[in-house]
């Protein structure tokens, strides 16, 4: 699958994977930061997400497909891979179906685990605008107000919102609802063992629960080479709650 993606300088090259309803666009204030630094940043859109295509399938093998065919189209060799939550695991798989393929890889507050269901209230109040009846963002986080309280989780899905036919003034998702909501469960499984020698850094928020002290047992049973870096004072969206901490730790790992 063709995916589509934004570009940002040049040098070694860096590819950056969002996570769950996320899209590329996210990134670009730190693709920016990292490509000053003499980095070739690519910033993708997962199937289903962003301007990539629209898929029936999906699932962690055929992303961790998409990128390897990403790299291969762009000529990436020895890439470092960067995923946060969805896209961490993509890259987990990634390191399991193309071992060494990777330079480095840096996983952003995920773990190797499974995960119990818990965007029940996010789907709810996606599947709740209506967009035959909703024709303002306004009007969408109006109605998201009444399944969601958390204003950064609400202004992080209505960036989705797009014009898919402004004559007409209506109005869409970017990602793919059906499909995501039909295949959830794909989302939460656990990452194949696998035993690499490519350098990985684990990143967590301090105040997030995806990667305990538990979890880098698992880490460490796929890794010979990891390391922790917890950022003080965020939650699950590590690089957008904490942008400067999380680029130096990022820098550290990658200079």
């Amino acid at each position: 699958m063709k995916l589509a993606y934004r570009e940002f300088g040049s040098g070694e090259p860096l590819v950056i994977l969002h996570g769950l309803f996320g899209q590329s666009d996210n990134w670009n204030t730190l693709a920016k930061q990292f490509a000053e630094k003499g980095f070739h940043v690519f910033t993708i859109d997962q199937r289903n997400h962003g301007l990539s295509p629209h898929s029936d399938t999906w699932d962690y093998n055929v992303m961790a497909d998409d990128l390897k065919e990403f790299l291969e189209d762009h000529n990436l060799h020895h890439a470092i891979l960067l995923g946060h939550s969805m896209g961490g695991k993509t890259v987990l798989f990634f390191e399991w179906k193309y071992p060494e393929v990777a330079q480095k890889l840096i996983v952003a507050d995920i773990s190797p685990r499974a995960y119990e269901p818990h965007h029940s209230d996010v789907l709810e109040a996606l599947h709740a605008v209506d967009f035959s009846v909703v024709k303002t963002r306004k009007e969408a986080e109006a109605k998201m107000n009444e399944y969601i309280k958390d204003f950064g989780t609400k202004q992080f899905l209505l960036k989705n919102i797009y014009w898919k036919d402004s004559d007409n003034n209506v109005m869409d998702w970017r990602f793919n609802l059906k499909v995501i909501s039909d295949n959830y469960d794909n989302i939460g499984v656990e990452a194949p063992l696998f035993k690499s020698e490519t350098p990985c850094l684990i990143i967590r928020g301090e105040k997030s629960n995806y990667v305990t002290e538990k979890d880098m047992e698992d880490f460490r049973a796929r890794f010979i080479d990891c390391k922790l870096e917890t950022v003080a004072g965020s939650g699950h969206w590590v690089h957008a709650e904490k942008p400067k901490e999380f680029f130096e730790v990022v820098m550290g790992f990658i200079k």
